[in-house]
């Protein structure tokens, strides 16, 4: 305001405008680029702008099994690791926990390509690796075997990946790393730590199926933190009183949210039942005891969520052996390796009081 102006010199730039002019020297570096790709003919998708991409970083170690290759490193250093991926690298990696959910993803990808072949706003996979890049050549060798569509590549030599999950605008961050998912997610960036599933089962090839846990995952860990420390009773009362009042967001809600924006997508050309992405919350919570918040904090955010099942307790393992889900992210490692034992892809959200109480037990 002209009464807070002092001296006669110019302005200093202010934040909003510095954030502005970076973002249009981006528009103008992304322009640029894209003038020269466009003179270079090629069948293949290009890969969308950040800035309207659902940008899904995901680590080799989560993409392929590397369970050999990583005792290689951790018994006889990084040295002898790089001279053996660089031998065995015409020697194809097998899938990883990450691998289907990836498939699944370019499958949607394909289909949204179908209806708005000029439109950016996908999924685009990038490999997020602490890798060397002497290990490049096999997983991109893997990565073509496979016909997997991952054209960015980022590969910090040891260094932690977090600072390029953020250059990157990354919705997603998928790792078996729990430590740099742990730094990740205290960075605000939706991350979970995968597990492979003890037995192998049959993924759709059609239709991309994602789970949920509510709190501490889709939720706050607002009412855990009651559970916890006050017991069932006091957070059946406190659900019912506050029944009408949202409950904070976690840390997956942004991507519940890109996936219900990309539904829309596929509604608006009347494709509702033909829809390739398909969402389930698998709660512990009752529904008749605490469900009612849950959904109306869900219709508050304007998300829907396509199957919601409420346990009461119960396993979740056994419900999803029937949904079959390509990943399934829960804050609670019982509910983890639960899964994981009846044959259910899952990924660990490191968040909430449910860590506290892990780590101490």
């Amino acid at each position: 305001a002209p009464g807070n102006m002092s001296g006669s010199g110019p302005e200093a730039p202010q934040p909003g405008e510095e954030a502005e002019a970076g973002l249009q020297e981006a528009e103008q570096d992304w322009a640029a680029a894209k003038a020269f790709y466009d003179n270079l003919v090629t069948k293949r998708p290009r890969p969308p702008k950040p800035q309207h991409a659902i940008t899904v970083a995901v680590s080799s170690r989560a993409l392929f099994d590397l369970v050999e290759e990583r005792r290689i490193y951790e018994e006889q250093g990084v040295e002898k690791y790089v001279e053996y991926q660089q031998n065995n690298e015409n020697v194809t990696l097998k899938p990883g926990p990450a691998f289907h959910f990836v498939k699944a993803l370019e499958h949607v990808n394909a289909r949204l390509l179908e209806l708005y072949p000029d439109d950016e706003e996908r999924f685009d996979i990038v490999l997020m690796t602490n890798n060397h890049a002497q290990v490049g050549v096999r997983l991109i060798n893997s990565i073509n075997h496979y016909g997997l569509t991952i054209e960015r590549f980022c590969m910090t030599g040891g260094k932690s990946p977090i600072g390029y999950l953020t250059a990157y605008l990354t919705n997603l961050y998928l790792s078996a790393d729990s430590e740099k998912v742990q730094e990740a997610i205290e960075a605000g960036i939706a991350s979970a730590t995968m597990f492979t599933a003890s037995k192998d089962v049959a993924y759709s090839d059609t239709q991309l199926r994602v789970a949920f846990d509510g709190d501490a995952v889709l939720f706050s860990d607002e009412s855990e933190q009651i559970v916890k420390e006050q017991g069932l009773d006091r957070f059946f009362e406190h659900e019912q009183l506050n029944e009408n009042k949202p409950l904070a967001q976690g840390p997956l809600k942004g991507f519940l949210e890109d996936l219900g924006k990309l539904q829309k997508k596929f509604y608006a050309k009347n494709e509702r039942l033909n829809c390739p992405i398909r969402t389930f919350l698998v709660t512990a919570r009752s529904a008749a005891s605490s469900g009612a918040r849950v959904l109306k904090t869900l219709r508050s955010w304007g998300l829907e969520i396509d199957e919601a099942l409420f346990l009461a307790g119960a396993p979740k393992g056994p419900i999803l052996v029937k949904i079959r889900p390509h990943i399934f992210f829960d804050d609670q490692m019982f509910h983890i390796e639960g899964a994981q034992k009846l044959g259910t892809i899952a990924a660990h959200v490191p968040y909430g009081i449910a860590q506290k109480y892990h780590k101490t037990a």
